[in-house]
């Protein structure tokens, strides 16, 4: 019998909160649509901005999350994903909002995909992915 649990959102741990968030706003769309300031994780002070593809979304499907008191986090700790339906046009967007393309664009035939990879301003990976027919 499987679990009665299901993937719900990704908590990415950031640097410069407000300037993460723009960025994923501006980038990839999306918007916030909450946010927790002052709470705490196993008494260690955080703040919350959560970004969903729906603005009227009542909670984020990507959390990005300072910790106040801590320096930046090191890089590597996940891979993000994201599908579009332009993948040129997507990196030109990261290279215009401060993120860097990584791996260019290669081409998977065999799997009817277009794949490359870039970073936000604080070096977090993501993975970019366009479905080709």
């Amino acid at each position: 019998m499987p679990p009665n649990a299901s993937f719900g959102f990704t908590k990415l741990i950031v640097h410069d909160l407000e300037k993460l968030a723009a960025f994923y706003r501006e980038v990839y769309g999306l918007h916030a649509v909450n946010c927790l300031r002052g709470e705490s994780i196993g008494g260690e002070e955080i703040d919350e901005i959560m970004l969903s593809p729906d603005p009227k979304a009542a909670y984020g499907s990507l959390i990005l999350l300072k910790y106040v008191g801590r320096g930046p986090s090191p890089n590597g700790e996940l891979i993000l994903g994201f599908t579009t339906g332009d993948l040129p046009a997507l990196l030109d967007r990261v290279r215009a909002a401060g993120g860097a393309v990584t791996a260019p664009i290669k081409e998977m035939p065999e799997l009817k995909l277009r794949v490359a990879f870039a970073t936000d301003p604080e070096g977090h990976l993501a993975e970019l992915v366009q479905m080709v027919p």
